[in-house]
């Protein structure tokens, strides 16, 4: 759960520069940005957690968060995550992000501490091996 807090901050900064920022500028440098540029970089924002989450899971199976305290998210067999489950995985929480805190409880009561969504998509968060 640390690593989702440490992701959330991460991602409580970098949204806000990445929707607000470009649309400022235009605006410094040109006048008033167009609505489509504006809307675009909010749709861009919108969907930036699902694509930060997905790839990382796909590429590495790391966020930042995981990064920091050396986890990482594999299939049940041990294999990488592919991009499909990283992405339905990654949507299924921020879709469900109050049940996905409550199937956080799961982690804490059962002996195999798998949350709900690994369950569901056949993942499990383990220790990055040590190089």
């Amino acid at each position: 759960m640390v690593a989702v807090l440490i992701d959330a901050a991460a991602l409580t900064v970098v949204t806000p520069i990445a929707v607000l920022g470009p649309p400022m500028m235009w605006q410094s440098l040109a006048g008033t940005p167009p609505s489509w540029f504006t809307s675009g970089f909010q749709i861009a924002g919108a969907t930036l957690p699902l694509v930060y989450f997905s790839l990382a899971w796909w590429a590495t199976g790391q966020t930042l968060g995981g990064l920091v305290l050396a986890i990482m998210v594999r299939r049940a067999d041990g294999s990488r995550v592919g991009l499909l489950r990283a992405a339905l995985r990654a949507g299924l929480g921020l879709l469900f992000a109050p049940v996905w805190f409550v199937g956080m409880v799961l982690v804490l009561v059962q002996a195999h501490r798998r949350a709900m969504h690994d369950l569901v998509f056949g993942t499990v968060v383990v220790r990055k091996p040590a190089r």
